[in-house]
């Protein structure tokens, strides 16, 4: 059994972002009055055999941490370097307290050498006792590999993001693709028989990084997973126009909604 806690589903500036009319928030076309419509950063938690990976250190981390009662990670998968995907990473040591050690950290080398640049301290050599600083012990992966991160055998997809390249992941019959453009056929390859599918999806109108509603449909019908649940959404999307709206098969995720999958 798999379980996946989507920790945030929000684009890079959340839902509602900072503004609006009364400087509580611009909420775009979501319904301010709906609970799932307020997003934080996109980020899950995976967690199997007892062991737990999370994937990415939003900036809403500590907060996305303590909504979802987890008790202790014992590795990080970065997709890509994004602030909206590592900001969050100094609140890692806390982690490191209560693993008791760096914790594994697993990116691809372009990501890694943009973390050791932005977080340094967070790459030096521990010197116990104690955490008063995140340390990460990091192993630099590649696309289409497959490689063991808290005892899962986790399965790279090279993705599109416009202006740079990000990572998927497989996990047995679960599969995550958050700030994607474009998928190739090598990606749709591993995404195959797929059972579980968390797919991001900003917008309606077509964006130059991220895939659009009609986009991530069409490829919903391609992978035709049995479950697609949207995630990186922006205000553009709201939660009960796209229950009501999707096809069969295909929802919207809000944060905390809970994935079990096997």
């Amino acid at each position: 059994m798999i379980e996946v806690r989507l920790l945030g589903c929000g684009g890079s500036a959340g839902v509602p972002l900072i503004g609006g009319a009364d400087g509580r928030g611009d909420w775009g076309a979501c319904d301010p009055g709906e609970p799932r419509n307020r997003r934080s950063r996109a980020s899950i938690l995976v967690r199997q055999n007892e062991q737990s990976l999370l994937v990415d250190t939003a900036p809403d981390m500590r907060a996305q941490l303590l909504a979802n009662a987890v008790a202790r990670v014992d590795a990080i998968l970065f997709t890509h370097a994004h602030a909206d995907h590592i900001t969050g990473l100094d609140d890692v040591r806390i982690l490191n307290r209560i693993a008791g050690r760096p914790l594994e950290t697993f990116a691809t080398e372009a990501t890694l050498g943009e973390l050791a640049r932005r977080f340094d301290y967070a790459f030096k050599p521990w010197q116990p006792p104690g955490f008063y600083r995140p340390v990460l012990h990091p192993h630099p992966v590649r696309p289409g590999e497959r490689v063991t991160m808290a005892g899962m055998a986790v399965t790279l997809i090279d993705q599109d993001h416009g202006f740079t390249r990000t990572l998927g992941l497989r996990i047995g019959d679960f599969a995550y693709c958050t700030d994607v453009v474009a998928l190739d056929e090598t990606a749709f390859a591993a995404l195959a028989g797929v059972d579980t599918w968390v797919i991001g999806c900003f917008q309606r109108a077509p964006h130059r990084t991220h895939a659009h509603l009609e986009r991530v449909l069409e490829w919903t019908r391609r992978v035709g997973a049995r479950r697609s649940v949207l995630t990186h959404m922006g205000n553009d999307l709201d939660w009960g126009w796209l229950t009501a709206t999707l096809p069969a098969g295909v929802e919207p995720g809000f944060d905390g909604m809970t994935l079990e999958i096997g």
